[in-house]
């Protein structure tokens, strides 16, 4: 008999009945300590003074509007994020999928309303853009589609990092949009490097084609810059926003440029909870704090503390670990042995991590994670490491 909840999850047997920081209690008791912060999403940790503040104080005034009204709190957000990043407007969703799908259509749009048939997008492998027709035909992975044909077609897949093979397709007179992640997340932690991105830009520039940016994952402060293209001295024309955006309550956007969202008039796209007050109020009180310079520079010290960490643990367990990727507090360790299996080892250490494609653990913290339980973090993943070792 099918259960009430959809058995589309390999769900672990553990039910959590609050948390407090970096910490998690489990139904029986037991502590344990999150690195996977909702995979990538409570970025101040769990039960937030300030998020909690926000959220009831919304709360108490009003839920919904529907956005045939002005609401002054996502006005307010808008306003905010143009004010930090190279977008000059901004749409809000309620997840990064919802995201990828107003991405897309705007950068089709924006070629519709030129005049010219261009629709289809440069993409590449390894990435994830979200469970939507759009984000899996976008990702294209066998795992991702299989049995859900037909997919949108105007897709073109192309290995991740592999600027001659864009050089080569990006001349097309049908291409619209590249998009990409600068850090692969479910990919395995593989970011594009630098000197990458910037090319990548330069491609697009020179083709006339829209640049979307893929930061549902590794935004809002994860890499120790507010957006991980900042590291590369780059902008997007488009760029798509979540996870972290809401600090744990569903929010999500897509950014853009006023050139790249010309295309976007009133009836060109609707969400009925997207922009919400309540998740417009966290979002704000989630930027107060994570856009702050000394915010960011924690993040990057705390990061250098964990990587140190996990440096030795490589070292200590050769048979297990092979390197450590990623930037910030995106990281992962590569494995020698299946990453469920590590995974499902800290849970008996009493410490939570997230696989990812190429076996690799990703280990994705709250930002404001503390010292004492960075060194905690290390001390469980050794005992996860050991056991292993143990069992031979």
């Amino acid at each position: 008999m099918i259960p009430a909840v959809m058995p589309t999850y390999a769900r672990a047997d553990l039910s959590f009945t609050s948390g407090s920081g970096s910490w998690l209690t489990e139904a029986r008791g037991a502590r344990y300590l999150d690195l996977a912060a909702g995979i990538a999403v409570n970025v101040l940790g769990h039960a937030h003074p300030a998020l909690i503040g926000a959220l009831t104080a919304q709360a108490g005034k009003v839920w919904h509007l529907s956005n045939l009204y002005q609401i002054p709190e996502q006005q307010a957000l808008a306003e905010r994020l143009v004010e930090l990043t190279f977008a000059d407007t901004c749409f809000f969703t309620n997840s990064g999928t919802e995201a990828c799908e107003l991405a897309v259509k705007m950068a089709r749009k924006y070629w519709y309303e030129k005049g010219a048939a261009r629709d289809r997008i440069i993409a590449f492998e390894g990435s994830f853009h979200g469970r939507s027709s759009a984000g899996i035909a976008a990702a294209g992975a066998e795992k991702l589609v299989k049995g859900f044909g037909p997919l949108l077609p105007g897709f073109t897949h192309l290995p991740f990092g592999d600027l001659e093979a864009v050089a080569a397709e990006i001349t097309a007179d049908d291409i619209a949009a590249v998009i990409v992640e600068p850090i692969q997340g479910e990919g395995g932690i593989r970011p594009m490097a630098d000197a990458d991105l910037k090319a990548l830009r330069e491609l697009c520039d020179a083709a006339g084609v829209l640049l979307i940016l893929d930061e549902v994952q590794c935004g809002v402060g994860r890499t120790g810059r507010l957006f991980a293209h900042e590291w590369a001295g780059i902008v997007p024309d488009i760029m798509m926003v979540a996870k972290g955006i809401g600090g744990g309550f569903p929010l999500g956007a897509v950014l853009a440029s006023e050139t790249a969202a010309s295309g976007m008039v009133a009836g060109t796209h609707g969400s009925t909870y997207g922009g919400n007050p309540l998740a417009c109020a966290v979002g704000l009180a989630v930027l107060d704090i994570v856009a702050a310079p000394e915010f960011l520079a924690e993040v990057n010290r705390k990061a250098g503390l964990l990587r140190q960490r996990l440096e030795g643990l490589v070292a200590s367990y050769p048979d297990i670990f092979e390197e450590v990727r990623g930037t910030g507090l995106m990281l992962g360790l590569k494995c020698k042995v299946p990453s469920p299996d590590v995974v499902k080892a800290g849970y008996g250490a009493e410490v939570l991590t997230v696989p990812a494609a190429d076996d690799v653990v990703r280990l994705l913290p709250a930002l404001n994670i503390e010292d004492s339980d960075i060194a905690e973090a290390a001390a469980r993943l050794d005992a996860a490491a050991a056991s292993m070792t143990a069992k031979g």
